[in-house]
């Protein structure tokens, strides 16, 4: 019973996610609206965003952001090379590393 409650929630989290990234040039309010229940969906069933999906709302202010549209994204090579995704609703900053480089070959 649970496994399907969770698979439902799952799919009605990635159909209103898709139609967020319809709406989004042509009306923002309605694609935060579609991200805002996707996340009380999740919510209520206990399942947790895919990470592709997570990576989509602002950590702060919980907008719908959009490489090109309403967030700047940079790589930084300082220290451990990362990603910085800063939100332009909110101006507040994302880091996620990238992943560690190859070892060296040994000769």
């Amino acid at each position: 019973m649970k496994t399907a409650t969770k698979r439902i929630a799952i799919q009605r989290v990635r159909k209103l996610f898709h139609l967020a990234m319809e709406s989004i040039h042509e009306d923002p309010p309605l694609a935060q609206r579609y991200v805002n229940i996707a996340r009380k969906v999740a919510m209520a069933a206990r399942v947790r965003l895919p990470r592709e999906y997570r990576r989509q709302v602002c950590r702060h202010c919980k907008s719908f952001i959009l490489p090109g549209v309403n967030c700047r994204v940079r790589i930084k090579q300082k220290r451990e090379p990362h990603v910085v995704i800063t939100c332009l609703n909110c101006g507040k900053h994302m880091r996620m590393p990238l992943g560690k480089g190859k070892e060296k070959a040994k000769l």
